[in-house]
């Protein structure tokens, strides 16, 4: 049995929570949006540090690079700021794209960058030298989400034309096209073994796909609405949605069954707008999630 409480509801942004990120080595998370600036919190007082990193937009992506030493912003400029988190300082802005970007993954063996965005590009930043290596397009609409499979090898973007596009790293040549879910897809995670591919969508369905042949294995209705979020927890066999529907679900990643609902009809103290990102804390466990509704919410999950 799971078991879930609310250990704090954090206020804190004026504006909606659009990401957040982790940062193990540190002990902090990292949280951004409609306001001015990325947010950086303690992990153990839950209470903000300060803002670490001024933006002149909406944020919408957040990545920890190198091991934490440096934080990536995309920002709805299409601006990719580059923070050294060791350094406090403002490492690089990489202006590769003129509308909004969405998404953010460090192919860390090559030591680049991708940066997904509303032009249906995906840019290649050196990260050595923080310089444009190549960019190629990916869809004619939005790439609206990026996931890199454990090993490094394939990294799988999710589209606004309703299609996952599978290509490999090592050359960014296109090895398949999904073609299941019925609205935009909106979120992405290979499974911590690499076997099976995970994909949200605005049709409100999760797909598991076999990453051995890309054949869809299972689709299920997970929400109400729109499928925003999807985390693995970082030692037990479990793994989290957030939505549109203003709930958090948590799922076996053995049986991909539902295991506990987050929600006002369940009785828990929730969100009362869409829930936009989660982070699980590898320490201890505790589930993090942000919302349209300017709160972050740290939950105990046992």
């Amino acid at each position: 049995m799971i078991e879930v409480k609310q250990r704090a509801s954090l206020p804190g942004h004026q504006n909606p929570i659009y990401t957040i990120e982790s940062n193990p080595a540190t002990q902090s998370f990292y949280t951004a949006g409609n306001d001015k600036g990325v947010v950086e919190w303690d992990f153990q007082t839950l209470s903000p540090r300060g803002v670490v990193m001024p933006v002149q937009t909406s944020v919408y992506a957040l990545h920890l690079i190198g091991g934490g030493s440096l934080l990536a912003a995309g920002q709805r400029s299409g601006l990719v700021s580059v923070y050294n988190l060791k350094e406090r300082r403002l490492a690089a802005n990489i202006q590769l794209h003129q509308l909004p970007v969405y998404g953010l993954a460090a192919i860390e063996s090559k030591n680049e960058l991708l940066a997904a965005s509303e032009d249906g590009t995906v840019s290649v930043t050196d990260l050595s030298a923080f310089s444009a290596v190549y960019q190629f397009r990916v869809s004619e609409q939005t790439v609206r989400c990026i996931a890199v499979s454990p090993d490094g090898r394939l990294v799988a973007f999710g589209c606004k034309d309703n299609v996952i596009r599978i290509y490999r790293t090592d050359d960014y040549s296109e090895v398949q096209e999904l073609h299941q879910h019925t609205m935009p897809v909106t979120s992405l995670a290979f499974t911590p073994d690499g076997s099976s591919l995970l994909s949200g969508g605005r049709d409100a369905r999760l797909n598991i796909w076999n990453t051995a042949n890309f054949e869809l294995r299972e689709s299920i209705t997970a929400h109400m609405f729109a499928v925003y979020d999807i985390r693995f927890h970082p030692s037990l066999p479990y793994f989290a949605t957030a939505s549109q529907d203003k709930s958090i679900k948590i799922w076996s990643t053995d049986s991909f069954k539902l295991k506990k609902v987050i929600s006002r009809e369940k009785g828990f103290e929730m969100h009362t707008h869409s829930v936009n990102k989660l982070s699980w804390n590898t320490a201890d466990g505790t589930l993090l999630s942000v919302s349209d509704d300017k709160i972050v919410m740290a939950w105990e999950v046992k």
